[in-house]
């Protein structure tokens, strides 16, 4: 134990903070982890996120019935046309903590943000922010710098309609190398579009808009064509359900409180995987297995509750237990519903009722098939986590608990690297805190249709499901990040679109809810005896080459084994470039995997024709390389 008596410890120790000050200092305590964008969860969207639930609250109170989100190389311009910020007050509601007009107001009880802090986050984070309110012919603007007062103007006439406009740029010096990504951004206004029916959401010359809720979400978010049934639609007050079941394997579903995305579910989202169980197993009097009712399930609730306890500032998990503080659990009242509603359902609906029973036995059939393999396979592994080394663990897991304010700093990762030099790199220089290391023995098998009974009988995918612990879908998913970290070249490519195919054939809500990612590692080393950089591309490599005055050293890395454990801790730390592995709105897997992966087409020969030159030339490959086409197919499927 350290001798602390030598410290001194008096009034100047104690130090307090302006408000800016402290969530500058700790904002993962107020928006999670910062991150560059390349995941849903990061820091620049949930500044967008604190902006639009204003402004979804005027909507929900019937003032306003669109919102202008436009985004420009950063900068970030939100106008709704509600009442406006009372003009009084505009300054104190965008910079004093816990100021707001929703503590004592009954219309806001089912409101996500009640605390507050959000737009004053959204200021203290920012490089540049700017409130201004329209009111009956007059307005009110302010600007800030890290959440100082730079500008405050007189109240004055305007001819613009009521509402707030708020303006701002994430502040580069917390969020490092940051960008928006069009697909997370849609992704979340299409979310706001679902849960408030009619409302117009326009966004970089588009309009997000909404009849039919979750069932519209679900159309969406799925092959339609792939369903085994319509979607049944299911409503009443404070709830909102939508269900059907496809032939992928896996479950998926989305989650709601209040308007809020809860990426990691919570009390609601269990109560409804329960509920649909327990219903399902009523209705037709059999004690079916929970795991052949949920194979294959796609979901979403939304419920809607008084002041919601959520298990972290950017409530992505509920942890209330109740509806209301003095009302009826949240648990009774999912089930209440589902077998009272889902129930009338299915005896007014027989063809719907056959298609799920008939999906439940195939469920069962193939469980049961694949249980003595699976057994067999189980013990393999087992044995094989004890006496090989194709784990390197980490000590921080996605499924520990932990605190929110650090949560943005316990982000686990899992690299999926091939061959002993390229794992035995980053194995040396990863953080063994919150980065493991599996290594692939040769190319991963192509399992583009075949059934999940494969994964059992192939060693290497089968040790890869347990290292992640998705054997059962990824709820117990070890790893807020899989990245798989092959080579720069073409055999590098093609491992990455077999991973991919393994994903997206038997894990697809893996790829799904953001937790896949590609490694972008440095093609070039370009140096002088002062100077080094590391490239990407062949741009950046001229670009090298012109800073350095011509006068430079250039090493191409043909294998991730060639760069050094020092190198490569750079690469993999602060500055790391993870590119998210997104399926856009409407994507069939089926149809995607059989184009790559299946027989080769005349259409997917035209296209290995028309992209092999373009390929060539980037690749530009030393005289010991071949171009593998299907590598070529590789970069295009990613």
């Amino acid at each position: 134990m350290s001798d602390n008596s030598g410290i001194i410890y008096n009034e100047d120790n104690i130090r307090s903070l302006d408000w800016q000050e402290h969530i500058r200092l700790r904002p993962g305590m107020y928006i999670g982890k910062l991150g560059d964008g390349s995941a849903q969860e990061d820091g620049i969207y949930i500044l967008l996120k604190e902006v639009i639930d204003n402004s979804i609250d005027e909507f929900v109170m019937g003032n306003g019935k669109s919102i202008d989100i436009s985004i420009d190389h950063g900068r970030v311009f939100i106008r709704d046309y509600g009442r406006g910020i009372p003009l009084g007050k505009v300054v104190d509601c965008v910079s004093k903590i816990n100021t707001g007009g929703k503590y004592d107001s009954k219309a806001f009880k089912k409101s996500v943000g009640l605390n507050g802090v959000g737009t004053k986050a959204v200021n203290a984070l920012s490089s540049y922010f700017k409130v201004q309110s329209f009111r009956d012919g007059e307005t009110k603007t302010a600007e800030f710098t890290g959440g100082v007062i730079t500008s405050d103007p007189k109240i004055s006439k305007s001819p613009e309609p009521n509402g707030t406009l708020i303006e701002f740029v994430a502040d580069e010096m917390l969020f490092k190398h940051y960008k928006y990504r069009p697909e997370y951004v849609e992704n979340q206004l299409w979310n706001y579009a679902y849960l408030n029916a009619g409302l117009k959401l326009n966004y970089n010359g588009k309009t997000l808009v909404s009849k039919n809720g979750l069932r519209d979400l679900l159309e969406r978010k799925t092959d339609v064509e792939n369903l085994l049934y319509p979607i049944i639609h299911l409503m009443a007050e404070d709830i909102e359900i939508a269900i059907s079941h496809n032939n992928q394997y896996g479950e998926e579903y989305y989650s709601f409180v209040n308007g809020q995305n809860t990426t990691q579910g919570g009390t609601h989202l269990a109560v409804f995987r329960e509920a649909i169980v327990k219903t399902l197993r009523e209705f037709y009097n059999k004690p079916f297995d929970t795991r052949d009712v949920q194979s294959s399930i796609v979901g979403a609730i939304s419920i809607k509750i008084e002041e919601p306890v959520f298990e972290s500032q950017t409530k992505t998990k509920l942890g209330s237990q109740n509806m209301s503080p003095e009302g009826i659990s949240i648990r009774s009242f999912v089930i209440d519903f589902m077998k009272t509603n889902l129930d009338n359902f299915l005896h007014k609906n027989k063809e719907v009722a056959d298609s799920i029973l008939r999906k439940i036995l195939q469920s069962e059939r193939e469980r049961k098939e694949i249980a003595d393999i699976k057994k067999i396979a189980n013990q393999r592994a087992k044995k094989a986590n004890i006496h090989n080394k194709k784990l390197r663990d980490c000590r921080i897991h996605l499924t520990d608990g932990r605190k929110a304010e650090d949560e943005h700093k316990l982000a686990s990762t899992i690299f999926i690297t091939e061959g002993d030099s390229a794992s035995g790199s980053i194995t040396k220089a990863r953080n063994v805190q919150s980065q493991a290391v599996f290594s692939l023995r040769g190319k991963p098998l192509n399992c583009y249709g075949m059934t999940k009974k494969v994964v059992y009988q192939n060693e290497e995918l089968n040790l890869l499901q347990h290292a992640l612990d998705i054997e059962d879908g990824i709820e117990n998913l070890r790893y807020n990040r899989v990245v798989i970290a092959t080579d720069a070249d073409v055999d590098g490519m093609h491992i990455r679109l077999l991973l991919l195919t393994f994903f997206l054939q038997f894990f697809p809500d893996l790829v799904k809810m953001g937790h896949l990612y590609i490694l972008d590692t440095p093609l070039f080393r370009v140096r002088d005896k002062q100077k080094t950089f590391y490239c990407y591309s062949e741009q950046e490599k001229q670009e090298a080459i012109v800073k350095l005055k011509g006068k430079a050293e250039i090493t191409r890395f043909k294998g991730l084994g060639e760069i050094s454990p020092n190198e490569f801790e750079d690469f993999i730390s602060e500055n790391i470039r993870l590119e998210p592995v997104i399926l856009g709105e409407g994507t069939k897997i089926e149809d995607l995997l059989s184009y790559y992966m299946g027989k080769n087409t005349p259409e997917r020969q035209v296209f290995i024709i028309d992209n092999l030159k373009v390929e060539l030339d980037q690749i530009k490959p030393e005289a010991d390389e071949t171009v593998d086409p299907e590598a070529v197919e590789a970069e295009a499927f990613v």
